[in-house]
């Protein structure tokens, strides 16, 4: 993505552009989530919060972690579709605040209460989506319009997540939801920005045949994730569930080996991006099979949120920081170290999920691993965040 103009702007760097305090923090705030939630799974610490511990993880890994990091993906990819200018300075530090207060809204919420806590949290994302319309409906960039969409459901999920944790204790519908549109943003962003870098790639070195461009395929695809998950939000558990979870992740997989990924092995800020979309069947498949009733539940929706989330959004980050701050686009031994770090941890997780006698081993290697990739992202890539973009 190509920079557009800025205003003259003599503020500090983290808010000179929309990725850098979202990517930053977030980042931190995942890394120190991670090692909060063990001890809390494991019973040796205790959270004073308006949710069940697992929701507590669940919320703020989807509407904490998650919903930063697209808030500084979409800060920035904006302003290159509509070609009007960054949010920047003291809105865009306003924007953050919203989200910070979300965070300590959530965690004070046993004393505040649930409903001052939603009122705080829920802020976030709605303010999000609604910069985002006004910026592409004033940009009439009317085909980006669906992503604001799925954004504003998002929100909408959160505040779903509250209600429904307040009224019965848990919130599985809601985490639901909340997984399966993060999923479909994926699938949607994935869709154009993989195959795109691939192509860019491949063409400058003629080295073998290029992606198949967005189609009526990757419609099909995308749209036959959407049904297969919106069954499995209302119903996670049925052989009609199952059936469409596989079919869906069947199709996935072929949209993703039509992306020509094995050329651009040499690329590691490449080749990540197509790691990263390989969860994306992978979860389908393994969540079918658990609605199957033939695989335990959590396999397929941690390679979802730690596989396909967690080293896409991780993947993004880098790159966009890298191409942003005016640094080469290439990864470095720790970047590297970084990468393979949250797939270690996200394989962990998922086998935790499918050998319950060793859980508890693959949750710690699991855990390490999380900490160790989004805690190193932000101190690798924290100086080029918080200062100006090289000339």
């Amino acid at each position: 993505m190509s920079i557009p103009r800025l205003r003259q702007y003599q503020g500090p760097a983290l808010f000179s552009y929309g990725f850098r305090p979202f990517f930053f923090f977030g980042a931190i705030y995942a890394g120190l989530m991670i090692l909060v939630w063990l001890p809390v799974f494991d019973g040796h610490l205790s959270l004073t919060t308006a949710f069940a511990p697992r929701d507590w993880h669940v919320h703020e890994m989807l509407f904490g972690y998650i919903a930063a990091v697209v808030a500084g993906f979409l800060l920035t990819a904006i302003p290159n579709w509509t070609g009007r200018l960054p949010l920047q300075g003291l809105p865009l530090a306003a924007l953050f605040s919203t989200w910070l207060a979300g965070r300590a809204a959530i965690l004070a919420s046993a004393w505040i209460g649930w409903l001052a806590a939603a009122a705080i949290d829920s802020a976030f994302l709605l303010l999000l989506a609604a910069a985002a319309a006004r910026e592409i409906v004033v940009g009439r960039k009317w085909s980006n319009l669906k992503v604001v969409i799925l954004v504003s459901l998002f929100a909408l999920a959160n505040i779903g997540f509250h209600v429904e944790a307040h009224l019965t204790g848990l919130a599985p519908y809601a985490t639901r939801f909340g997984v399966a549109l993060v999923i479909t943003l994926v699938a949607l962003i994935g869709g154009r920005i993989v195959p795109s870098f691939t192509r860019n790639w491949l063409a400058r070195r003629e080295a073998g045949p290029l992606p198949a461009p967005f189609g009526r395929f990757d419609a099909v695809v995308v749209a036959s994730g959407a049904v297969a998950l919106l069954a499995w939000i209302a119903a996670p558990v049925g052989t009609l569930t199952g059936a469409l979870l596989i079919a869906a992740g069947g199709l996935h997989l072929a949209r993703l080996a039509r992306w020509a990924g094995y050329p651009t092995r040499p690329d590691r800020l490449l080749v990540i991006l197509h790691l990263a979309y390989a969860f994306v069947p992978a979860g389908f498949i393994l969540t079918g099979l658990s609605a199957l009733d033939w695989l335990p539940v959590g396999a397929g929706i941690h390679a979802w949120t730690g596989g396909a989330i967690g080293t896409m959004t991780l993947a993004v980050m880098t790159r966009a920081t890298l191409g942003h701050t005016g640094r080469a686009l290439q990864a470095s031994a720790v970047t590297q170290a970084i990468y393979a770090a949250v797939i270690v941890a996200a394989l962990a997780r998922v086998c935790a999920a499918l050998q319950p006698a060793h859980m508890h081993p693959l949750l710690a290697i699991a855990g390490a691993g999380w900490a160790i990739a989004f805690i190193g992202f932000a101190a690798v890539y924290g100086r080029a965040l918080c200062t100006p973009r090289l000339t």
